[in-house]
């Protein structure tokens, strides 16, 4: 039915939250008219002002969750935290969702997570399950758990939220309340990441390999670079763990996947997210298929399209200035948009603060070492503040 729908364009895709995500894909789905409805609970959310229908609620409430299911005749989403009953009630009732909620709601939980890649033989880091942070407290008197460490809370973490590194017993004050996946701290060499799409047919293309540089401060990714300079080995490995994942998880649509490398070279799944992703923004100007359109084809059960790496590149992410909170302000925009093969993306968010994600600019050049120095100058150039700096 959808596909038909699609063909006539009579199609009403529903996108669950309208972030930069969201607004990315309805950009996408416009070149095919096809009709989109967001959900979100801000009015001026970057997706609201260019979807065919705006719907303010909570995609955390399952009454707002389930009366925009009915409104629609597929549903998708960019985000995690919404409302899994109103989804399996939504799916019981004919609506077709994508990615499948039994999907998303073991990715929700972290625990879930971790248990998928053991029981399915993908290499991750050793782990333990506790119920609450005396559980972990007590593992640590009796020698269970060994530090260093990392906590993360099984559900509600988000862009480094929900997790706590404990390297020693000063660090236990930093310990987290609340049902939480323990793992033994990597010793990372590199971060990396693999987005995978896979239709109903089965049908499954990884995007190239690509590697992130952290803000240590922020624990938001800086900035990412394609392709990502690891062995093409390695890069090969990365990509086929992330085809067994989609392919095990019998799941539609993209999936992106995040990797640690360690000090041996060892790759290990750290995370992954059913949805576009932050590490696939690059692929709108370097890619032959932009991550939000093989979205839309693996969700309409279309063709994939070719992953064909047209020239690297560097993504640089906008995060709010340290210091800055208030109407947002670019500051240095006529200057970065002055050099060749810089492409900036403002999401439309009016209000900036702190390491807040504003945007991002990808530079494109024939070599990757020319991308990168042009992405030191765009790094250095634009700056995104607000007309009132806090006291």
């Amino acid at each position: 039915m959808q596909l038909k729908k699609f063909l006539s364009s009579d199609l009403k895709l529903g996108i669950m939250a309208g972030g930069q995500l969201g607004k990315m894909l309805i950009q996408e789905a416009s070149k095919w008219d096809i009709k989109t409805y967001v959900l979100d609970p801000d009015e001026h959310c970057p997706a609201g002002g260019i979807a065919s229908v705006y719907v303010k609620g909570s995609f955390k409430d399952f009454n707002d969750v389930y009366n925009f299911g009915k409104q629609v005749d597929l549903l998708t989403y960019e985000i995690e935290s919404i409302n899994i009953a109103a989804l399996h009630k939504l799916k019981q009732e004919g609506l077709e969702i994508i990615p499948d909620p039994s999907v998303l709601e073991m990715i929700q939980d972290k625990g879930l997570q971790k248990e998928f890649y053991r029981d399915n033989g993908i290499p991750a880091a050793s782990f333990r399950l506790y119920n609450s942070k005396n559980d972990i407290l007590d593992a640590i008197v009796v020698n269970e758990i060994q530090f260093p460490f990392i906590q993360k809370l099984r559900k509600g973490g988000y862009d480094g939220r929900g997790v706590a590194v404990i390297n020693d017993e000063y660090d236990i004050k930093s310990l987290l309340e609340g049902a939480s996946v323990v793992e033994q701290k990597v010793e990372i060499e590199k971060e990396i990441a693999v987005i995978a799409a896979r239709n109903e047919k089965g049908d499954i293309r990884c995007f190239p390999t690509v590697e992130m540089v952290f803000d240590s401060s922020a624990n938001l990714v800086e900035k990412l670079v394609c392709p990502s300079g690891i062995p093409e080995d390695l890069s090969d490995k990365a990509k086929n763990i992330a085809a067994k994942v989609i392919d095990k998880l019998n799941m539609s649509g993209v999936l992106a996947i995040e990797f640690f490398i360690d000090k041996q070279g060892s790759i290990l799944v750290n995370e992954m997210a059913p949805r576009p992703h932050n590490s696939g923004h690059h692929t709108i100007e370097s890619v032959m298929t932009s991550q939000f359109e093989q979205h839309l084809r693996a969700i309409l059960n279309l063709p994939l399209g070719s992953t064909m790496l047209k020239m690297p590149s560097v993504m640089v992410n906008l995060l709010g200035e340290k210091g800055y909170e208030g109407p947002v302000r670019y500051q240095g925009l006529d200057e970065t948009l002055a050099i060749e093969g810089v492409n900036v993306h403002l999401y439309g968010k009016k209000i900036t603060r702190p390491y807040r994600k504003m945007g991002h600019v990808t530079i494109i050049a024939k070599s990757a070492d020319d991308a990168a120095a042009k992405a030191g100058i765009v790094k250095n150039t634009i700056k995104v503040k607000s007309w009132k700096e806090n006291s």
